[in-house]
């Protein structure tokens, strides 16, 4: 097949705004209950913010650089990708804005009503004077603005505030700063009255309270605009040979607070002087993202705005089931020496995971813990579990990744605390990442070392396992577990790059081993047998890999994909991926595993895996795919798969030109989230 061009591929940055839109659409969507829409327009802020901190930073970089970037950013300039990027952000700011006007009319109809500043009842007035003197004035920081620069923290919500001085020039007003604590609700619920629940955003309960904070000064106008910063979000470690590893990461993750500016989001009512008196004491060129808002800014918080007591308002409550024919109340280690297990959280409970460390943390038999860790709850079971193996004499060894990011912080704390309790770590690998979910039991049975573990699609985190769709595979296949033995190996030894018989392993065999899989099936289509290919990602952005499937493609071998980020693939072009179809799913639930199936003409190949088909997951990254053997397991997984593929409610189509329209069906809706708990439900009554 000759080598697919640039314009083969979506440019990655504007393939992930296609996903926040997608985002979006739930929050605009009347079947999702309204408090539900809140929060995802508080993700989509979220993702947004990552967005400019990583993305559009780097591109921000390459477009500072000597290089156009145009290979790498498939076709398109740096320069000519920032100003679409501001292009397309400014119209789903609008479009966000407009959405939150919908839902608090909406909400209004539900008796939650929105109170501002203005429209403060006496009645109201002594629980906010009351509630802003004890909560909110101790933890304010109100600076000032002088001559000199000012630098503030990313990814904060400021008021700057204008005052005009009694006597003073009306041209020259005082101007300062206040950013809204963190450490308090961004919402103030008001006492009920009757029916009517009242809440107040901070910032609005601030400007109500302007004259207590400023009766130092004799003002004759004051007003007040919200804006956020966002700065580069990239690590820039010390070569100081002289401070240990944590100590590098802690220095550049507080670097990273001051890092170059990357998007200034403000209040469009803001008076130009002003805006431009903020720039010029930001360091914020004219050339950096400006994004006109409204009044609120910051709106990452409604992912927590509070359920107010109105579960009508929020998705139905389903609780997780139990793994079929593995009992929570049992012996879980006993249990997985007969057979292999898969959990799908959060269908299934997670609990199992925590149980799993915590019989091995008693068991007197078990000698040696070893697992990876990458992102974690703030309250970690799997930390907890982990501390009390090593207190139990247990040798317990943990890979942490201290650059997860926006974790870097919190991990540095666990690895402390892991360390003070006798842990073993091991900070990774020069260069990599280590991004593999895995882990390791040594037991002893009968004067031998027999081996038991798990490995995840997802993080072991038991707080984002409530909301995120992940696979953990419990097993003591000893062939499997000799190859993640090899992995722990590779972390204490690189240098020595090891080999592996069942497990598809990053960054060394990865690329490889996918090629020579897409082979097989490009090999069967040739030869008239089952042609299939199924995969289920978050991302997909590697050149070669979505090449490799175009030949594939061409080749007569059927594609299935389900994406539910980026996807610079184009699927469905005559000539060039006309068997290709990609779908993506966003719902109550964010997808989030990684799935590999290979038909391999009848005798399926399937895995499990941490590794999106991004350059990074495939080259820089320590990442393990493991295999699914046992048949009945092999069921579950494509049973769940085909479940997805086949939703006509929260599915999207995925292509090169009308994106994200709802893959609609004359039948009766299926929903592919509801359906697979369904289907576990059913496998437990068989």
């Amino acid at each position: 097949m000759k080598k697919a061009k640039y314009s083969s591929y979506i440019n990655r940055e504007i393939s992930w705004l296609d996903f926040n839109a997608r985002v979006l659409q739930e929050a605009s969507d009347p079947t999702v209950p309204l408090i539900e829409r809140l929060r995802f327009l508080g993700i989509f802020s979220n993702n947004l913010d990552e967005f400019f901190q990583i993305r559009f930073a780097t591109v921000k970089r390459i477009s500072q650089s000597d290089l156009t970037g145009r290979k790498a950013l498939g076709g398109i300039t740096a320069v000519e990708l920032l100003e679409e990027i501001t292009s397309l952000v400014i119209t789903q700011q609008r479009e966000s804005l407009d959405i939150l006007k919908e839902i608090e009319k909406e909400l209004e109809k539900e008796n939650i009503i929105f109170l501002d500043e203005k429209q403060v009842t006496p009645e109201q007035e002594s629980y906010l004077n009351r509630f802003f003197i004890e909560k909110v004035a101790p933890a304010l920081v109100t600076v000032i603005l002088q001559d000199e620069k000012q630098d503030l923290s990313d990814n904060k919500a400021f008021l700057v505030v204008t005052l005009n001085i009694k006597e003073q020039d009306a041209d020259k007003p005082m101007y300062a700063l206040i950013e809204l604590p963190k450490e308090l609700d961004r919402f103030v619920v008001l006492p009920k009255e009757g029916e009517k629940q009242f809440v107040m955003l901070l910032d609005d309960l601030i400007r109500y309270n302007f004259h207590q904070i400023f009766n130092l000064f004799d003002y004759t106008s004051i007003e007040a605009h919200m804006v956020k910063i966002t700065r580069d979000a990239e690590l820039d470690l010390e070569e100081d040979v002289g401070k240990s590893y944590i100590e590098k990461i802690r220095n550049s993750v507080e670097e990273r607070m001051i890092g170059d500016p990357v998007r200034l989001v403000y209040d469009k009512k803001i008076l130009d002087s002003t805006l431009q008196f903020i720039m010029n004491k930001l360091g914020i060129s004219s050339t950096d993202s400006l994004i006109p808002g409204g009044k609120y800014h910051h709106k990452r918080d409604y992912m927590n705005f509070p359920s107010l007591d109105r579960n009508d308002l929020l998705y139905p409550k389903v609780p997780s089931l139990e793994v079929k024919g593995l009992r929570l109340d049992g012996n879980i280690i006993k249990s997985t020496a007969d057979k292999d297990y898969l959990l799908y959280a959060p269908y299934h409970n997670y609990y199992y995971v925590i149980k799993f460390l915590r019989e091995a943390a008693l068991d007197p038999k078990v000698k040696n813990i070893k697992i990876t860790l990458y992102r974690l709850s703030q309250n970690s079971q799997v930390v907890s579990s982990l501390i009390n193996a090593a207190k139990n004499g247990k040798k317990v060894t943990v890979q942490i990744e201290l650059q997860a990011r926006f974790d870097e912080k919190n991990n540095i704390v666990f690895a402390e605390r892991l360390e003070a309790a006798g842990v073993v770590l091991i900070f990774g690998v020069p260069g990599l990442k280590v991004h593999t979910k895995i882990c390791l039991i040594e037991r002893e049975e009968s004067k031998k070392i027999k081996r038991y573990g798990f490995i995840s699609s997802g993080n072991f985190n038991e707080s984002t396992a409530k909301v995120y769709t992940d696979y953990t595979l419990f097993t003591s296949n000893q062939k499997i577990l000799k190859d993640v033995s090899k992995v722990f190996g590779f972390f204490e030894v690189n240098y020595k790059v090891k080999t592996y018989k069942h497990l598809i392993v990053s960054p060394h065999y990865t690329a490889t081993v996918l090629n020579r899989l897409i082979d097989k099936e490009i090999e069967n289509a040739f030869s008239g047998k089952p042609a299939k290919i199924k995969l289920k990602l978050n991302s997909i952005t590697n050149y070669k890999i979505i090449d490799k499937l175009y030949q594939a493609s061409n080749a007569g071998v059927e594609v299935h994909m389900i994406v539910r980020g980026v996807c610079c693939l184009i699927p469905g072009v005559p000539g060039m991926s006309e068997n290709i179809e990609v779908i993506s799913i966003v719902d109550k639930y964010l997808e989030h595993p990684r799935v590999y199936i290979f038909e391999n003409g009848g005798d399926p190949h399937m895995y499990i895996s941490s590794a999106d088909l991004m350059t990074r997951n495939i080259d820089n990254r320590v990442e393990v795919a493991c295999p699914i053997y046992d048949k009945e397991l092999q069921k579950q997984l494509l049973d769940t798969f085909l479940i997805s593929w086949n939703d006509n409610v929260k599915a999207r189509k995925i292509n090169g030109k009308i994106q994200n329209e709802f893959k609609k069906s004359s039948g009766k809706p299926y929903r592919s989230q509801w359906e697979i708990h369904e289907y576990f439900k059913a496998l437990l009554e068989e």
